[in-house]
């Protein structure tokens, strides 16, 4: 009774004299470092804590886990668990701020090729979860294929695209490598070890134990790095199933970004697009990871591009002339207010006759300027000519006063005069934020058409510039 007493006295007092000693340490003279006597250290809440546990407990619960791919506890499994539960919790953090990105498309993946659910666990030991990481071998992407590898199961490894950086198309095909291992080895520990040292060293292990078939029996004949890969996975499979167990908990994940296919089928930088449909270039990049310097080849005019789902519609809506405006040079789509040039070339004058011009072969800008009696600066400027590259069949809008007398001189062959040969054509001058495809809708045009009165051979428009429009 005496001990119960104290038991409740004790806890009472402290309640009640804690708030003196505190006052009371406020009033004392400080010490020598400034500090009272009786300063209080109240408790760090920044601290960590890091569970304690024992091999019998993580045995116990590995027992009780329900997985297609069950595993026995041993000295070198529970030592990368203790590793990566309190030594690397930061690599655990990492890992657990990535898995809601990847992991929902693994598991549909691993689910439509028949492979159980837990091999999405092998992705963190082989890249860490990150589809651009490369090995010093120069194995790529989250399932760190080699570029022959790769090839093999369907993928594209060139200088523009590289789809082993892509986690839908790398996904699939270490699916089906995997399930052609299993079928090979019948033990999916062995299928692991040969995923990562290849199948022929994983026979060569199995001839050197004797004709073994189970990993912890050819463990010894395994390459080093091999005999740490499969317990590293096995330690994953059992802390991202126990995540509580050892305070590991993450407040902020990553999620993927919703996205719908298109195919433009053509060649194409990706900065046109994300000007052409307002798209976030880092959005496309994600999206799109096997697409190196931002460009699609002509090799590669056939693959699909991953738009964001918020974005999806407009594209789809707007196909045709997005299509048509990827097809020209890269380019900013939108006018932007730019210095004008202080000297003014010659424009078209009202009184000015216009004529077009087809180019035939053997033609130049110089020789065509000599025969219509204009410069070559002159004709670049009234065609929107970025350069004096010209092709055969262009047509070229010629303006000169002694037009007629000249063609006739020189033996030109103009192909018709204009409709509006008398009078000026009918121009609008280019706003800032303008673009062609706001300018085709005010003015019932297509772009095709506004894009061949002006010979434009590119979508680019600036404020100032005139446009023709009829």
């Amino acid at each position: 009774m005496k001990k119960l007493f104290l038991g409740f006295l004790f806890p009472l007092l402290s309640y009640f004299l804690l708030p003196v000693a505190s006052s009371f340490s406020q009033q004392q003279d400080p010490g020598p470092q400034g500090t009272s006597q009786f300063e209080i250290v109240m408790p760090n809440y920044h601290y960590e804590y890091v569970p304690d546990f024992t091999y019998q407990q993580v045995e116990g619960r590995i027992k009780a886990m329900n997985t297609s791919m069950p595993f026995e506890l041993n000295d070198r499994i529970f030592s990368f668990i203790q590793y990566f539960t309190v030594r690397n919790r930061e690599y655990m953090k990492m890992i657990l701020a990535r898995k809601e990105k990847y992991f929902p498309m693994y598991v549909e993946t691993l689910e439509q090729q028949g492979l159980p659910i837990e091999i999405q666990y092998l992705s963190i030991v082989e890249s860490g979860l990150d589809p651009k990481i490369k090995s010093r071998m120069g194995a790529m992407g989250l399932w760190q294929f080699m570029p022959a590898t790769g090839r093999m199961y369907g993928m594209h490894v060139n200088e523009d695209i590289d789809d082993r950086m892509d986690p839908v198309k790398s996904t699939v095909a270490a699916a089906k490598y995997l399930k052609s291992l299993y079928d090979m080895f019948g033990n999916w520990e062995v299928a692991l070890a040969a995923y990562n040292c290849g199948p022929g060293n994983v026979r060569k292990a199995i001839r050197r134990s004797g004709g073994k078939s189970i990993f912890w029996e050819i463990y010894d004949h395994l390459p080093r790095e091999t005999r740490s890969y499969v317990p590293q996975f096995q330690a994953m499979l059992y802390i991202l199933n126990h995540l509580e167990a050892h305070n590991l908990n993450l407040e902020e994940p990553t999620y993927p970004l919703a996205y719908e296919e298109v195919n433009f089928d053509k060649a194409f930088h990706l900065e046109k697009l994300a000007e052409l449909s307002s798209i976030c270039l880092n959005d496309l990049e994600e999206l799109n990871p096997s697409i190196k310097n931002r460009k699609i080849p002509e090799s590669n005019r056939s693959l699909s591009i991953r738009i964001p789902k918020s974005k999806a519609l407009f594209v789809k809506e707007n196909l045709a002339w997005i299509g048509d405006s990827l097809a020209t040079s890269p380019s900013t789509f939108l006018a932007s207010i730019e210095p004008q040039p202080t000297t003014t070339l010659t424009q078209e004058p009202s009184t000015t006759e216009r004529i077009a011009y087809k180019v035939k072969s053997g033609d130049v800008l110089g020789k065509i300027a000599g025969k219509f009696g204009v410069s070559i600066t002159q004709i670049k400027q009234w065609n929107n000519l970025s350069s004096s590259t010209i092709r055969v069949g262009q047509m070229l809008y010629i303006y000169s006063s002694s037009l007629a007398s000249n063609s006739s001189a020189s033996g030109g062959q103009p192909l018709a005069l204009s409709n509006e040969s008398s009078s000026t054509p009918k121009t609008y001058t280019v706003q800032p934020g303008d673009s062609l495809w706001n300018i085709s809708k005010k003015h019932s045009l297509t772009i095709d058409q506004i894009k061949r009165l002006n010979n434009l051979n590119s979508t680019t428009i600036k404020p100032g510039q005139r446009l023709i429009i009829g």
